[in-house]
């Protein structure tokens, strides 16, 4: 039987598009159920320290359901390869007031790096950086040095962690700052409760109260892949992406291969941009996708009513017009199937407005 995901591939794009924008709003629904809200104040209650991720906008790539966290708990930042550098004002800016914030309230901040790797075949790997994963690898210590540098190397209040991701089991990979590594695999038929020795040899140097909130990730993550290891599982393995996504607000959007997310993070967005069309363009091309159009989703979340919104509603327009642009420039003849959709996302409700 054909994937939900793939089944959305093969729809016409009117019918995509619909199916898309109906994914977000019953993401939103589960978001503002009360179950959902109380399991969030619960979870947090249990475990404050806050925890923010940098992956790639791959969307196998989905750290709250790998780990079986509520939605809400972790805070993303997705971008084409993962690929990220602090030093661009805006990223440093959203991370040290998520870091303030959380420390103004007496918590820590535990920074996921993640990289990404399919054990079964290397095509399957981070395109972003043509999968080689040892580069992906790299990248993420960097991200991580980075860090240290913003928010300091004693990881008291600040601990970033190079975290693999393998996409054919959905396991993690810990990183320890003197090479020791964790990986979830390795446990699968090991008691749950040796997680916390583990954790504490491999990073020694972690705050407790961070290791203590870090462990349900690594608890939720054991139970995930040994469910998955009894079912059986469709591994995506072509590019069959038809969405180029630009903004932020995108926490829906976690069906494998079908968009390509650009982060507002670097100073160059038009080269992702034309990354991302080369893309769309190959898969129309070689007939993984219908070749009827594709979608440019610009979005942006906001917190308040009035200029809050008013400020997103024209940071959204400004990147939408921004990535047609680039297409119409560097790719015209794909420019002529693209559906331009441009929207503000609730941010407190995860509910996508819809501007055009």
């Amino acid at each position: 039987m054909p994937t939900p995901a793939k089944l959305l591939h093969d729809q016409p794009i009117a019918q995509r598009i619909d199916a898309l924008l109906d994914l977000s709003k019953q993401h939103a629904e589960h978001f503002c159920s009360p179950g959902a809200w109380l399991a969030r104040q619960r979870y947090r209650a249990q475990h404050p320290t806050s925890i923010v991720v940098m992956k790639c906008m791959d969307g196998r790539i989905h750290i709250p359901h790998a780990t079986r966290t509520p939605l809400g708990i972790i805070t993303p930042f997705r971008n084409l390869g993962g690929i990220f550098d602090l030093g661009w004002p805006y990223l440093g800016e959203l991370l040290t007031d998520a870091v303030i914030d959380a420390a103004s309230v007496g918590h820590a901040t535990l920074m996921l790096i993640t990289y990404h790797f399919s054990s079964g075949h290397q095509a399957r790997g981070c395109a972003g950086f043509d999968c080689d994963t040892e580069a992906a690898k790299a990248h993420a210590y960097a991200i991580a040095k980075q860090a240290g540098q913003l928010f300091g190397n004693d990881y008291q209040q600040v601990y970033p962690l190079v975290c693999g991701f393998e996409t054919d089991s959905d396991a993690l990979i810990i990183h320890g700052h003197h090479n020791e590594v964790l990986d979830i695999r390795d446990w699968r038929n090991q008691p749950v409760e040796d997680l916390a020795v583990a954790l504490a040899s491999v990073c020694p140097d972690m705050p407790k109260e961070i290791q203590r909130d870090l462990l349900p990730l690594l608890k939720g993550n054991l139970a995930h892949i040994s469910d998955l290891q009894s079912a059986e599982r469709v591994l995506d393995i072509e590019h069959r992406e038809w969405v180029i996504c630009i903004g932020r607000g995108f926490d829906f959007l976690h069906l494998p291969n079908t968009a390509l997310i650009i982060g507002p993070y670097g100073p160059n967005l038009a080269e992702p941009i034309g990354t991302a069309a080369v893309i769309i363009d190959a898969n129309m091309r070689a007939g993984r996708i219908p070749d009827d159009g594709f979608m440019l989703l610009a979005s942006t979340p906001y917190q308040h009513s009035g200029v809050d919104r008013a400020r997103a509603e024209l940071k959204s327009r400004f990147l939408s017009d921004f990535a047609e642009h680039v297409i119409q420039r560097e790719h015209p003849a794909l420019a002529k199937k693209m559906r331009r959709h441009t929207a503000v996302v609730h941010w407190p409700t995860r509910r996508l407005d819809s501007l055009t």
